[in-house]
């Protein structure tokens, strides 16, 4: 049993869980860039969350089902039809064998998600599925979707769902992505330092899962951009000699030899893979004690709809 990939789309990926613990080894965690929104998606067709889904970035694929399959959409909203006919985003959808799956450009957000029941079978390495393109690590054979893919999958029988309203989250063109203070901070001059906090970014043409650039004014730092190699993660905000931070996302290598001046806190980490070129970002200053306590706020809030969540985010 099996889909077709008919048209693959700009990007589109097997995606699930990161790989954890083997960034002493060079290798990153990689996964979803929204790992909520494929929680969401993998919710309403019956899965676990870390279940693996497809993720499309910018333009989505068209898909044939050659079985009788339940499936659902989240995330940045993109035009969608099966067989002509609209379909909703955040609810449990059902095609049969011959239906066609069209999705199109991303009209808000930058990454949404297709999960079907038992999702898309794809090649484990190193504890997941998820594919990591720079290394050509999992998924379809470590690449992305290509016309003529058949992804095999074991479709189960799951009952109509429907996120709450107040578990859908919004799309925007502009963020506040709430961030602390990181190692070399204190690198940036006075002025560099107020001017990332208090500047209304926008997103940069080099945008994707390694990171975003921000465009915007040019931040003075002692250490002329360059410095010994130390360890970054997910959210890591570098100051290279350019003057141009540059946020790292979820495919980012492990270490780094740039100033970190901030980092993103965990409870909006997941709003990086929804950043597209042109979007407007604000970075909130907040300590780590603050941080913490909005992180916990951010768990308890979702916990009843998402019991995992903090694995999620």
């Amino acid at each position: 049993m099996s889909i077709t990939v008919l048209k693959p789309g700009l990007q589109t990926t097997i995606q699930s869980r990161p790989r954890i613990g083997l960034r002493h080894l060079g290798v990153p965690a990689s996964g979803a860039a929204d790992p909520l929104s494929l929680a969401l998606a993998n919710r309403l067709v019956g899965n676990a969350w870390d279940v693996s889904a497809l993720e499309a970035a910018l333009l989505g694929p068209t898909l044939r089902f050659d079985v009788s399959c339940a499936f659902a959409i989240t995330g940045a909203r993109a035009a969608a039809s099966l067989n002509g006919d609209p379909v909703a985003y955040h609810e449990t959808c059902y095609a049969e064998p011959g239906d066609e799956l069209a999705t199109g450009a991303t009209e808000i957000g930058a990454r949404f998600y297709v999960a079907i029941p038992g999702g898309f079978s794809g090649d484990d390495v190193l504890g997941s599925q998820s594919t990591y393109l720079s290394g050509e690590l999992g998924g379809m054979k470590g690449r992305a979707l290509q016309e003529g893919d058949r992804l095999q999958i074991s479709p189960l029988s799951v009952e109509k769902q429907r996120s709450p309203d107040e578990f859908t989250p919004p799309m925007s063109s502009t963020w506040a992505l709430r961030a602390c203070a990181s190692f070399e901070t204190h690198q940036l001059f006075d002025d560099a330092r107020d001017q990332l906090f208090e500047t209304n970014w926008i997103v940069g043409r080099r945008a994707d899962r390694m990171g975003l650039q921000l465009d915007g004014p040019k931040l003075d730092v002692s250490s002329s951009g360059r410095m010994p190699s130390a360890a970054v993660f997910p959210g890591t905000v570098q100051c290279p000699e350019s003057g141009s931070p540059y946020v790292l996302s979820v495919d980012a290598g492990t270490v780094g030899g740039y100033p970190r001046v901030a980092q993103v806190i965990r409870a909006d980490r997941h709003l990086l893979g929804q950043l597209r070129p042109g979007d407007h970002v604000r970075l909130l200053l907040r300590d780590q004690r603050l941080a913490v306590d909005e992180l916990r706020a951010k768990l308890d809030y979702w916990r009843t709809w998402l019991e995992d969540i903090e694995q999620i985010i």
